[in-house]
């Protein structure tokens, strides 16, 4: 018998329901930044199990998606934002595979991080759709600290920590935090997003000095609403921050 044959006569004996089963989801942690606060985007569970519990958009992976295609359907059923038309930057998290995470059954859940751009101001609505009760913006640190009384079904809130020291690390030594911003931005609202995902103010002229060789003058000014001199516009490059910034409580 050649390797072939053996290999289809294989798979037509192989018996899946002989192991364990194991559902696979897609989850989402989105952030963007309005009024100097770091948000995430969260929906109200209106079903069994944790019903009536805030939790990150997401759901079950489809016999015939990929995890990524998946994240981008539960989002859109969840919450109404739509990843192919808005100004964003998705990547994969990590995977949490913890066997009592989901009380139904096994569950590995693939999350995916995501990072909406806005101009600081306002923010896309988000409408709770299929089996979501309810879908709004929280603030981030609010929600870690447990200071809105309110709590996060499975392990999203490990997961929501783990996406935002994912992003806080990387903006030391990246210019990843432009992603939270327009194509062209000012110093004031790049630092605007540091201090609102890092927690804490930053110095001005500090951090001018050592963003400024990061990035890419348009040679185009914007008049900031409050009056005052035109302030300088940038686009981010790809250069990696050396030496890198230096996170508060971090050093």
């Amino acid at each position: 018998m050649n390797e072939a044959n053996a290999e289809r006569d294989y798979l037509e004996s192989y018996r899946p329901g002989d192991y364990p089963s194991v559902a696979l989801t897609a989850d989402l942690v989105v952030f963007a930044v309005t009024g100097g606060v770091l948000r995430v985007a969260l929906v109200r569970r209106g079903a069994h199990p944790f019903k009536g519990r805030l939790a990150l958009p997401g759901g079950f992976v489809g016999p015939r998606e990929s995890a990524e295609a998946a994240a981008g359907r539960e989002l859109s059923e969840e919450t109404g934002l739509d990843l192919g038309t808005l100004p964003v930057h998705l990547e994969q998290l990590a995977t949490y595979s913890a066997p009592g995470r989901d009380p139904r059954m096994r569950v590995v859940s693939v999350a995916h991080l995501v990072l909406l751009a806005t101009d600081g101001t306002s923010l896309p609505a988000v409408s709770a759709g299929t089996d979501a009760a309810g879908a709004d913006w929280y603030p981030v640190h609010e929600m870690l600290a447990g200071s809105t009384g309110e709590s996060l079904a499975f392990d999203h809130l490990q997961i929501l920590a783990e996406g935002l020291q994912r992003l806080a690390g990387k903006m030391e030594y990246t210019t990843v935090a432009a992603r939270l911003l327009p194509g062209e931005f000012t110093l004031t609202q790049l630092r605007t997003v540091y201090e609102a995902v890092w927690n804490a103010p930053l110095a001005a002229g500090n951090f001018t000095r050592k963003m400024t060789p990061q990035l890419e003058d348009t040679g185009r000014k914007v008049r900031a609403s409050t009056g005052g001199a035109p302030a300088a516009l940038f686009t981010a490059s790809d250069r990696y921050i050396y030496p890198p910034l230096s996170r508060p409580g971090q050093e």
